[in-house]
């Protein structure tokens, strides 16, 4: 479990494939040690992506083995060296909660299919899959490259939704570094998740709708 707040950013030293995927090595010097010196078998968020630290010479070097469906399900199957990604470990008692609670579980790969810088914003329209629209509403929370993030708008017809990113943020993640056209991970929020597949299964159940409960007045 993590918080979707990024502790550091890291690069990417090495991919190599290996019998179950690929093994990725990344150096992180900029993160402070021992706060963050992860123990074997430590989870790791890599761009959203939980994976699991593996021993590795060198103290600020981390490396993890990446199995084939991670490698389908995100970004990670497109990583080469020097590539930048944001880090985070995983969540403990003491940790602040300052994003929101995310699970490391890539939903799907949404694309970057604007960014406007004018006025001094930086608004970003992120194409998402349209099986994951329905857990992305307004004012929500979503996880994009692992970054916990507020939905500024949704567009349900056009299968987007924007996010408006403060200078911190854009500073202290990769998201400073993005483009258009450019795959990111999408983790929706679990609990707008979890409702809607209870509502799916009660529609396929017992003849529940979203417009039934609409009119009903529970949305």
């Amino acid at each position: 479990m993590f918080t979707g707040i990024i502790q550091a950013i890291g690069s990417v030293r090495q991919v190599s494939p290996s019998p179950s995927g690929a093994k990725i090595v990344i150096d992180a010097p900029d993160w402070d040690h021992p706060p963050h010196q992860p123990a074997e078998g430590d989870s790791i968020a890599i761009n959203g992506v939980c994976l699991t630290y593996t021993l590795m010479p060198g103290e600020q070097t981390l490396a993890f083995d990446a199995v084939q469906e991670t490698l389908d399900r995100s970004t990670l199957k497109h990583l080469q060296a020097g590539d930048r990604v944001n880090l985070e470990s995983a969540l403990t008692a003491s940790t602040p909660m300052g994003g929101h609670f995310v699970q490391g579980h890539i939903d799907g790969i949404g694309t970057i299919a604007n960014i406007d810088t004018s006025g001094g914003q930086w608004r970003g329209t992120i194409e998402a899959p349209a099986e994951l629209m329905p857990c992305i509403v307004p004012k929500g929370s979503i996880t994009i490259d692992g970054i916990s993030l507020t939905i500024a708008s949704v567009d349900t017809a056009k299968h987007q939704f924007d996010v408006a990113i403060i200078p911190t943020t854009l500073k202290l993640t990769t998201l400073g570094d993005a483009k258009v056209g450019q795959q990111v991970n999408l983790e929706t929020d679990i609990i707008a998740r979890t409702v809607v597949h209870a509502l799916k299964q009660m529609s396929d159940t017992t003849g529940v709708t979203m417009d039934k409960l609409r009119d009903a007045g529970f949305i």
